[in-house]
């Protein structure tokens, strides 16, 4: 099943699920936040990217440099561990990494949590690849995505029982917008997918045909 289908699917669940004045709200600032136009100012395809270095859920240093000596790099960042979209794809993305090994490329998962809650992401959705603790949104800053999360999703969200100074150490509801890039081993972005609409996700194969054109 695709990653849309599973999406779609959920949005179903999702509907029948919460009250229609939360959906309302939901929708209401999701579509305040397309409006916004924040992915104009972040990096696009045939941007180069500054290398970094993040602690992978077991705690080891990941440098950029290093993937790219291996091969491309497929960067996805997502919210947290709390979002439903977000567990969807890291677990898409998962299914596809023996596709993208055959093209040589590493996959990592980048979000602001601390590393005790990357580490939860890790092991909640069976992940076989390095998720990375990006705390204090620095890298996501350097890619253009930070966002912050709007007022009334706070009180909502919070009332979810989300605790965001728990999940990211402060309380300044600064995310990044949920992205997907392939980076080639020049360090040159020659695949970006973002969307200011966090039910929207980049499709594993379509990242594998990035991956595909990258070894033509």
């Amino acid at each position: 099943m695709s990653l849309k289908a599973q999406i779609d699917a959920f949005n179903v669940q999702k509907e029948a699920n919460l009250p229609a004045d939360v959906l309302a709200l939901m929708n209401t600032t999701n579509e305040e936040l397309i409006a916004q136009h924040i992915r104009n100012n972040a990096l696009q395809v045939g941007d180069k990217i500054e290398n970094f270095i993040l602690a992978n859920h077991l705690g080891k240093n990941i440098e950029l440099a290093d993937l790219l000596n291996k091969g491309p790099v497929v960067v996805s960042f997502y919210r947290g561990a709390w979002c439903p979209y977000c567990n969807l794809e890291l677990k898409a993305l998962n299914d596809f990494l023996p596709q993208f090994k055959t093209k040589s490329a590493q996959l990592v998962a980048i979000s602001p949590q601390l590393p005790d809650q990357t580490l939860t992401t890790a092991q909640k959705n069976e992940l076989e690849f390095d998720v990375l603790s990006d705390v204090g949104n620095k890298v996501a800053q350097q890619f253009g995505l930070l966002f912050t999360l709007d007022k009334r999703i706070q009180e909502l969200y919070t009332g979810f029982g989300i605790d965001f100074e728990h999940t990211y150490g402060d309380k300044t509801y600064q995310l990044p917008l949920p992205a997907t890039y392939v980076i080639n081993q020049e360090g040159v972005i020659t695949y970006a997918f973002l969307n200011e609409d966090y039910t929207l996700r980049a499709e594993p194969s379509d990242v594998m045909a990035a991956l595909d054109g990258e070894n033509k």
